[in-house]
C-alpha cells in the first residue's frame, strides 16, 4: 500500500468513497470506503467514545459522549492526546494534539452487516503512557480487517493528563481514588465497543484486547481490574506487563505524595496553587510543566481501577481466565545501557552490572561472559530482561498456571535499515529491537514505509499476522499453513516457545530457569 493508498485509507484524498452508514448508540456515522485493497475495507475514524476531558472534567473519570443529530462524518482521525514529540518512529495521521482526544477508530470488512458476529481486535497503542495514538501508520487496522476482523484502535489520556494523582483529587473522589484516568479511558472505550460492536458487524462476546509496550502493560492490568476483567474473550501482549521485576504499580499514598510535589512545583512556576487553578491552566502550559518536572506516568493501585498489585491478582488466579498470546523481542534493551557507553569489554561489563544491581555476582552468573566478544550478546540479554523481558515472562508464567491456553513468542528478526527521514542507530542492533514486531504482526509493512522491507520480512509478516488472525478468531494461533505452535503446560514439562524469524519454529524455552533465578535479582537495583 503506497502513498496514494494511505490517503484513501484515512480519507485524506479528494472526495473519498463513503462507507455504509452505521447507527451507534450516540448517533449515525458515515465512514470511508477503502476500495484500493484486494479485500475492500470500511473505516470509521475519530469516533468519540467519551466526552472531552476538559475544564472541570480534567482529572475526572471519563463521561459518556454526547449524542448528535444527523449523520456524523467519520472520515478523519481525531486529535491525539496531549503529548510531546518524543519518538521519531511514531508516524501520526491525526491533525495535532488536544485535550479533546477521547476517540477511537474502527475498520471492518466492507459491506459487513450488523449482526455478522465477526471477531473484534481492541488494540491499545504504546509510547510509555506519555506518547502515541491510534492513528499511527503501524497500527492501521485495514490489513487485519481484510482477514475478517473488526479492528479498533483508541486514544487515551497520557502523562500528567492521564496519570496525575494528588491528595486533593483523592479527597474529591467519591471512591477516594486518583490517577489512572488513562486506564479508565481504556475501560470506557472497551465498554463502548461492547455496546456498539454489533453495529459494525462485530461480536461483543468475541473481543480480543491487544497492545504493545505501554499498550501491552495496559492489557496486563485490564486482565486484573474488576472493571474490565470479564469484558473480553482473549488477550495479546507484545513486550510488557505490569509485574515484577521491573514494573509494580504505585500505592495510592505514594502516588498522591509524588503528585502533590508535582502540583506544588507547577504552582511555583505557573501560579496554580489549587486544584481549580490547575484545571484552569491551558493544556499547553500543563504539558510544558510535565516536561520540565519530568512527570512519570505510573499506574496506580487506586482502589478503583486497580484494587491490588496485578502480581497478586495473577498469583491468586483472579485475573481474566482467557487465552493469552504474549511475548517479547530479542533486543528489548541495548547492551550500551548496561555499559553506559563504555567499550564492550569484560571489565566494563562487570563494572556496569555492579553500578546497576546490588547482586552483580548473581546476575553475572546468569548472564556470563568469557571474553570481550561475548559482552554484547550477554549484556543485550540482561538489558532486555531488565527492561521488559522478565516482566513479560512473569505475566506468561503466572497466567499459564490458570490452565487457560497460553502461548509465548520470541520475535528474533532484526528490522531492516531505516529510510530517510529516520536515521539508523550508531550501534547496529543485534536482534529485534523494542517495537520492531508491530508491523509484522498487524500486516502493516507496506502501510509504514519507514524501513527497507525485504522478501524475508514479508514472509515473516505473513506467518506472524496469520498467528494473530487465528488467535483473535479462535483463541488458538494455529492455522493451516503456519508452523505449529503449542500452548505452554500449566505446570511442569517442557515449555515451548515460538521463535518468530525467517525460519519460524517451536523450541524448548530454555531460558525459563534463568528467568526464575534472575527475576528477584533484577528487582534489586542500586538506588
Amino acid at each position: 500500500m503506497r502513498l496514494a493508498t494511505w490517503g484513501m485509507a484515512v480519507g485524506l484524498l479528494a472526495a473519498p468513497a463513503t462507507a455504509q452508514r452505521v447507527q451507534v448508540a450516540t448517533g449515525q456515522l458515515e465512514g470511508t470506503h477503502v476500495s484500493t485493497a484486494a479485500t475492500p475495507v470500511d473505516a470509521y475514524l475519530g469516533i468519540p467514545y467519551a466526552a472531552a476531558p476538559v475544564g472541570p472534567s480534567r482529572w475526572q473519570p471519563p463521561r459518556p459522549a454526547a449524542q448528535w443529530t444527523g449523520v456524523r462524518k467519520a472520515d478523519r482521525f481525531g486529535a491525539r492526546c496531549m503529548q510531546q514529540p518524543l519518538f521519531a518512529d511514531m508516524k501520526f495521521r491525526s491533525p495535532g494534539i488536544s485535550e479533546d482526544c477521547l476517540t477511537l477508530n474502527v475498520w471492518t470488512p466492507a459491506g459487513t452487516k450488523p449482526g455478522a458476529r465477526l471477531p473484534v481486535l481492541f488494540y491499545i497503542h504504546g509510547g510509555g503512557a506519555i506518547a502515541g495514538d491510534g492513528s499511527e501508520l503501524r497500527y492501521d487496522g485495514a490489513a487485519m480487517a481484510q482477514k475478517g476482523i473488526v479492528v479498533v484502535t483508541i486514544n487515551y489520556r497520557l502523562g500528567a493528563f492521564g496519570f496525575l494523582a494528588t491528595s486533593a483529587l483523592a479527597a474529591e473522589s467519591p471512591a477516594h481514588s486518583a490517577g489512572n484516568y488513562g486506564l479508565l479511558d481504556q475501560a470506557a472505550a472497551l465498554a463502548w465497543v461492547r455496546r456498539n460492536a454489533a453495529a459494525f458487524g462485530g461480536d461483543p462476546q468475541r473481543i480480543t484486547i491487544g497492545g504493545e509496550s505501554a499498550g501491552s502493560m495496559s492489557v496486563s492490568v485490564l486482565m486484573t481490574s474488576p472493571l474490565t476483567r470479564t469484558q473480553f474473550a482473549g488477550a495479546i501482549g507484545e513486550s510488557g506487563g505490569v509485574l515484577p521485576p521491573t514494573f509494580r504499580p504505585k500505592p495510592l499514598a505514594v502516588a498522591t505524595k509524588d503528585g502533590d510535589a508535582f502540583a506544588v512545583a507547577v504552582a511555583a512556576g505557573a501560579g496554580a496553587p489549587s486544584l481549580d487553578a490547575l484545571r484552569a491552566m491551558p493544556a499547553e502550559a500543563l504539558l510544558a510543566a510535565q516536561g520540565t518536572q519530568r512527570f512519570r506516568a505510573d499506574f496506580i493501585v487506586d482502589g478503583q481501577f486497580l484494587t491490588e498489585p496485578p502480581v497478586d491478582t495473577y498469583t491468586a488466579g483472579r485475573a481474566a481466565r482467557v487465552p493469552l498470546l504474549v511475548g517479547a523481542n530479542s533486543q528489548e534493551g541495548s547492551w550500551t545501557s548496561i555499559l553506559a557507553g563504555q567499550p564492550p569489554t569484560v571489565a566494563n561489563y562487570r563494572a556496569g552490572v555492579a553500578k546497576l544491581f546490588t547482586d552483580a555476582d548473581g546476575l553475572l552468573a546468569l548472564y556470563p561472559v568469557k571474553s570481550d566478544a561475548d559482552v554484547p550478546v550477554a549484556a543485550t540479554a540482561l538489558a532486555s530482561d531488565a527492561f521488559l523481558g522478565a516482566s513479560t515472562w512473569k505475566w506468561f508464567d503466572l497466567h499459564r498456571g490458570t490452565r487457560q491456553p497460553t502461548y509465548y513468542y520470541h520475535f528474533a528478526h532484526p528490522r531492516p535499515a531505516a529510510l530517510p527521514p529516520l536515521t539508523n542507530p550508531d550501534v547496529p542492533p543485534i536482534g529485534a529491537v523494542h517495537s520492531a514486531e508491530i508491523e509484522y504482526a498487524l500486516g502493516n509493512l507496506d502501510t509504514n514505509p519507514a524501513y527497507a522491507w525485504t522478501a524475508d520480512d514479508r514472509r515473516i509478516s505473513t506467518v506472524f499476522q496469520g498467528y494473530f488472525t487465528a488467535f483473535i478468531k479462535t483463541g488458538n494461533p494455529n492455522a493451516a499453513g503456519l508452523p505449529a505452535w503449542s500452548p505452554a503446560p500449566s505446570a511442569g514439562g517442557v515449555i515451548p516457545r515460538q521463535i518468530v524469524d525467517v525460519q519460524t519454529r517451536s523450541e524448548p524455552f530454555v531460558e525459563q530457569a534463568r528467568y526464575v533465578a534472575a527475576t528477584p535479582l533484577l528487582e534489586r537495583r542500586v538506588p
